[in-house]
């Protein structure tokens, strides 16, 4: 069907209308066309615009199309524009004339806007889910290793000592608020923009409430013209979905960091890893190195649907149909992710000698040496200078901490004791910090409570369980 050729003396060139359109990219919106149109439909026989008839035949043929895409029968024709003007066209090869009628009081302009509405709250929902099989993976993997000793880092320098299960943990709050964002992020998606038109409504007499209401949002969009033209909510999921890929990329990186012949405190597992072409001894962990590649892909889609964006004049323009490059491949990358990452998380072998030797290692217990020292009685800058000269003297004699003998200490200060030893001690260190949100074991025990009681709560109240 040439859809111009009322106002076009000439068809659209071969080359023109293989850089015009888009359904190579946009077919993947076909259950949500099929969705909208079946609605909108309705609504036409509802206020008297189409008859029954025309309406049963209308259902009938797009309820056959997409069975037939479903089942493989019908194949996406590159003649066609984009998936709308497919449908359209292979409705009306099926029901005739009743499918000309469709298209009544709708524009592709308020059509593809509500498409792309429904397949992002459809992904958002899916997004949500893989994040929560995710941070139950990461619990799973807290709970084994509340008493795994490792050295916690600033700077990637050694710092002080925590445990793994606290070091894991943190991944599963920068998780938990990613949950929490792209649930935010459905109330902006909780307008339905059918029946905006091509920007200026129409003069039939529809019912935006019902179509509104049938497809599950709550309410109709109230300017037409910001209807057509808005992608907000394309910018925000690809956000949020970027931002979630950053932590990825975080946490793989650890991974890697962790994994290395230097490190050794992880192994990652065979199924997630490959060799080298040329070197048989190689293990190289080159699905964590993808995964912080795929971040930098989806910061880049962010940058691009913003780029598209920023100098886009009311209502609709062509500009947006790129919209849908960065849409989709942001959450197809995010998804393939999220699945790699769990079962990475799931086959991880922890070393925990390996952490334990290396906690006790970069005088991980100075600043408890300094505690130590105001706790009996002195200043904390005089206690920081006194420990600083205790680790200059341990350097220089290829000392640990603990093992200087007491006399020595109080070489530095008269206050060191026999208890100082124990207070030194890397399991009374993590015990001692006995702080809300802090790395003692019964303290992790308690965050992986909270957090799994408000995983809970926020499923239950999504009617996720």
């Amino acid at each position: 069907m040439d859809l111009y050729k009322g106002r076009f003396n000439n068809k659209t060139s071969n080359l023109a209308h293989e850089f015009n359109s888009s359904i190579t990219v946009d077919y993947k919106l076909y259950k949500y066309d099929i969705m909208g149109s079946k609605v909108h439909a309705k609504m036409l026989e509802k206020c008297g615009i189409i008859s029954k008839s025309d309406y049963k035949k209308i259902k009938e043929g797009l309820d056959s199309i997409l069975e037939d895409i479903q089942n493989g029968v019908l194949e996406f024709s590159i003649e066609s524009e984009d998936i709308h003007m497919f449908v359209e066209e292979q409705l009306t090869k099926r029901i005739g004339e009743a499918g000309k009628k469709l298209h009544t009081a709708r524009s592709r302009n308020d059509q593809v806007a509500l498409d792309i509405k429904l397949y992002i709250r459809d992904k958002t929902k899916k997004s949500i889910g893989l994040l929560l099989e995710l941070e139950k993976t990461i619990i799973r993997l807290a709970k084994d290793n509340l008493n795994t000793i490792m050295p916690g880092y600033t700077h990637l320098q050694i710092a002080q000592p925590v445990t793994y299960a606290h070091n894991i943990m943190a991944y599963a709050q920068m998780i938990l608020r990613d949950i929490k964002r792209l649930d935010d992020s459905l109330k902006s998606l909780d307008a339905s923009p059918l029946g905006s038109c091509a920007l200026a409504a129409t003069t039939y007499p529809i019912d935006r409430e019902f179509t509104a209401r049938e497809l599950g949002f709550t309410k109709p969009t109230l300017n037409s013209m910001d209807s057509v033209s808005d992608r907000d909510h394309v910018i925000e999921f690809i956000n949020i979905l970027a931002m979630s890929s950053m932590h990825f990329s975080r946490l793989a990186e650890e991974m890697i960091i962790y994994s290395s012949q230097e490190f050794r405190f992880i192994e990652i597992a065979d199924e997630y890893s490959s060799g080298s072409s040329i070197m048989p001894q190689k293990k190289n962990p080159d699905m964590a190195e993808l995964i912080r590649a795929k971040a930098a892909r989806l910061n880049s889609n962010l940058i691009g649907i913003l780029t598209v964006l920023k100098a886009t004049p009311l209502s609709y323009n062509k500009d947006l149909q790129e919209d849908k490059y960065y849409l989709f491949d942001s959450f197809e990358n995010f998804e393939i992710t999220v699945k790699i990452l769990i079962g990475m998380l799931s086959t991880l072998k922890v070393n925990k000698n390996r952490m334990l030797e290396m906690a006790h290692k970069g005088y991980i217990n100075a600043t408890d040496t300094a505690d130590y020292l105001v706790k009996k009685g002195l200043a904390f800058r005089d206690a920081y200078y006194i420990t600083g000269s205790i680790v200059n003297y341990a350097i220089e004699n290829d000392l640990s901490l603990n093992e200087i003998n007491l006399e020595t200490y109080k070489n530095f200060s008269e206050v060191f004791d026999e208890d100082y030893y124990q207070y030194i001690d890397l399991k009374f260190i993590l015990e001692e910090r006995d702080v809300f949100g802090g790395p003692s074991p019964n303290r992790v025990k308690e965050q992986i409570k909270l957090t799994e009681q408000e995983l809970k709560a926020f499923k239950i109240h999504n009617h996720l369980e």
